[in-house]
């Protein structure tokens, strides 16, 4: 039998994803680590011609890829660096999207998961017992949603967040309001409390409402009522919506009212004024979340109805933030 990619793996010390990037992409590992692989592929009589076949077990060549919202301005690279991270590695990525509906994100998962090798699901919708299930038909990742047993990718924004409320707090800001624009990721709401609480300030939650502009521009006419000095909101897409109704009010942002979003979007570092953001990087997700799919399948035995062989691993994913001149001074009162 043919020497696979695995038996690379355990002869060298190193993961599955690490043996591939070895012969696709040598300049992103370790000139001593790629010596190491290439000497237990010698001895083992490993050919890197037939890697992806081998890594795949003849399996589609295909990673799925199920979004919330393709049209969120976050996704667009994270897709993009996902594919490029996938070629790498001698695959192809098939993207869909759920809409944050449980009914979509059932019905793309159907209509995907018999042409790829593996999926990763982004924030889903569904159930522990669904995603369980779903996990002993083929080899599966989660991020932003944790469930026991499956394979995750966590961003954390915990140091983010953490710095806004510090910025806040430093700018005089006593009184802010947080617009939860989605009702599966309920650890950002609950991270953004317990940061803006350490530091005494108050926070008042709008929602969940859907993670979209129109919800900015709704929100926005809700933050008097609060009389709040500052707003978080739950992504890049709502503050711009929020930015927008401002000016349409005649409020000054950030004069009257200072304005965080969380993603760091391209549309961010343009819009008036520019929008003070935590930032994720899209190419570390794209990057750790693929290796990690790509590990998973190459653990999984391959037989229906069997779940994988490792325990579930942890990605975790860190977030800072980018002030720009939505924030400032809280007004004088």
């Amino acid at each position: 039998m043919a020497v696979t990619i695995r038996e690379v793996a355990s002869a060298a010390g190193v993961s599955v994803s690490t043996v591939s990037r070895a012969f696709t992409a040598p300049d992103q590992v370790q000139p001593t680590t790629r010596q190491r692989i290439l000497d237990a592929a010698a001895e083992l009589g490993y050919s890197p011609n037939p890697a992806a076949r081998s890594l795949r077990g003849g399996g589609t060549g295909t990673l799925g890829l199920i979004v919330p919202d393709i049209a969120n301005p976050f996704f667009p690279p994270i897709i993009k660096a996902m594919q490029a991270r996938a070629r790498h590695l001698g695959y192809t990525v098939l993207v869909a999207d759920s809409d944050e509906r449980e009914a979509d994100e059932l019905a793309a998962i159907a209509a995907v998961s018999k042409r790829v090798d593996g999926l990763i699901l982004w924030a889903s919708t569904l159930t522990e017992d669904q995603l369980h299930e779903l996990a002993g038909r083929m080899p599966l990742v989660v991020v932003n949603r944790h469930v026991p047993g499956i394979p995750e990718v966590r961003i954390s924004l915990s140091a983010g967040i953490a710095q806004a409320a510090e910025q806040l707090k430093a700018y005089g800001h006593r009184r802010c309001v947080f617009i939860n624009a989605s009702r599966a990721e309920l650890s950002r709401g609950k991270s953004i409390q317990e940061s803006f609480e350490a530091l005494d300030l108050s926070l008042s939650e709008l929602g969940p409402y859907e993670p979209r502009f129109e919800t900015g521009v709704h929100a926005a006419t809700l933050v008097a009522a609060h009389d709040a000095t500052a707003v978080i909101a739950h992504n890049d897409l709502v503050a711009l919506g929020v930015l927008h109704q401002m000016a349409n009010l005649g409020v000054s942002v950030p004069r009257d009212v200072s304005v965080i979003g969380i993603d760091d979007t391209l549309l961010a570092s343009v819009s008036t004024p520019s929008l003070t953001t935590i930032r994720i990087d899209p190419e570390e997700i794209a990057t750790r979340a693929g290796d990690l799919l790509i590990e998973t399948i190459a653990s999984t035995t391959g037989r229906p109805g069997q779940g994988l062989e490792v325990a579930s691993p942890l990605v975790e994913i860190g977030s800072r933030l980018i002030p720009r001149a939505s924030t400032g001074p809280a007004p004088a009162h």
